[in-house]
């Protein structure tokens, strides 16, 4: 008798994969590292709190060893005050006998900005081809999916040979093959945009107000998109800048260490500067991103003072805001503006600045925003800005 074969799926109980001690370490320790703006020594105070309370080591495998083998793996270095090297190995929680301060190394800073990258760009749903191209088809460098007839000066290396071979075989028959030029069909291309963006992130003290913290989520956006320009979009170019009571540029590598500090939120500041570093960008795509919770209360006068209101919204700080938003527009410069805060009056206050700019505006807590973020960026590569 012919034996009984049952065909099917078996479940068991899902098991994750064997981890190291270290690995398991490190993955809390990158995310530590990112919530303490860099500070070694405060990652590791959290790090043993979280040891006392689930027990991540044992006595085979203490912090102390794992502080000993990031050093050894490149990922953290030891420093004295008169610039000495590193200490070595006989230090005491993390530390030499000189005493040295640890820092991260550009290696940790790396993979921090890969693991944002991964972790924002890896929820995003995949699309097929063509996600990344201008809404211009033509002789370009990106494959759409879509098929025309054949053109006088296409290239031969955008003809499809399959489906022209079909066409010759249903036009003209196996008997008489032949390839003429109206069985000729290309893959249609696109043009890819290429894009200079500036990311705004508010430093204001509201960004760290009513124990949220608003300013991590926005880093790691910074991070991951900082990330996947330079790896993926290296001819598109990204500009980073933050405002608090002033406003400055700064360079990715200063990303993880970024801070609140006791400002309050000069965006006519953060948005002139915006637009200076935008003059001096070649490409015709341009764009400015900003990160804020909504509230403009600080500007610099002509004479080097400041006009501060935090109360409500103050109707001059507002009207400057209005201006920049319409210059912005004259020079073809849309401004997407990311509000992390939902109280009325702040969304209203966008959605009219987003008027006078004749941009976008996307209301949206903390959870999401680096999704958003990256769409648009995507959606906004596809066409012409102008």
């Amino acid at each position: 008798m012919p034996m009984n074969i049952r065909k099917g799926f078996r479940f068991v109980p899902y098991e994750a994969p064997e981890q190291s001690t270290f690995d398991k370490l490190f993955e809390i320790f990158q995310e530590l590292i990112t919530h303490t703006s860099g500070d070694f020594d405060e990652a590791i105070d959290w790090l043993r709190e979280l040891d006392k309370e689930y027990e991540l080591t044992d006595d085979d495998y203490t912090i102390e060893d794992f502080i000993e083998e990031l050093k050894a793996k490149g990922y953290i270095r030891e420093e004295f005050e008169d610039g000495g090297g590193e200490t070595g190995e006989d230090g005491e929680e993390g530390k030499g006998a000189g005493n040295g301060a640890i820092s991260i190394t550009a290696k940790m800073e790396r993979i921090i900005r890969q693991r944002a990258l991964d972790q924002i760009f890896g929820k995003l749903k995949r699309s097929g081809s063509g996600n990344h191209k201008t809404g211009k088809s033509g002789q370009g460098d990106e494959h759409t999916g879509d098929f025309r007839e054949y053109r006088y000066g296409d290239g031969l290396e955008h003809i499809s040979m399959t489906e022209s071979l079909k066409n010759a075989q249903v036009n003209h028959g196996i008997g008489s093959f032949r390839l003429s030029e109206e069985d000729l069909v290309v893959e249609d291309t696109q043009y890819k945009a290429q894009m200079s963006t500036i990311l705004m992130i508010d430093i204001s003290h509201s960004m760290i107000l009513y124990g949220e913290d608003r300013i991590t989520p926005a880093k790691k956006v910074a991070m991951a998109l900082s990330e996947l320009i330079t790896t993926r979009y290296p001819k598109d170019t990204l500009d980073i800048l933050v405002f608090g009571n002033d406003a400055w540029p700064i360079s990715i590598k200063e990303l993880p260490y970024l801070k609140v500090g006791p400002y309050h939120t000069n965006t006519v500041a953060g948005l002139q500067l915006a637009m200076d570093m935008l003059r001096r960008k070649r490409n015709t795509n341009k764009q400015i991103f900003m990160i804020t919770d909504g509230k403009p209360s600080c500007l610099r006068m002509p004479d080097g003072t400041y006009y501060k209101n935090s109360v409500g919204l103050d109707d001059y700080i507002v009207e400057k805001c209005y201006n920049m938003a319409r210059q912005a527009r004259k020079m073809h410069v849309p401004i997407t503006t990311f509000m992390i805060a939902q109280d009325p009056y702040l969304m209203k206050f966008i959605r009219e600045f987003t008027e006078a700019n004749k941009g976008k505006a996307f209301f949206t807590g903390l959870k999401g925003l680096g999704e958003m973020i990256f769409e648009d960026y995507e959606s906004n590569r596809r066409k012409k800005l102008r």
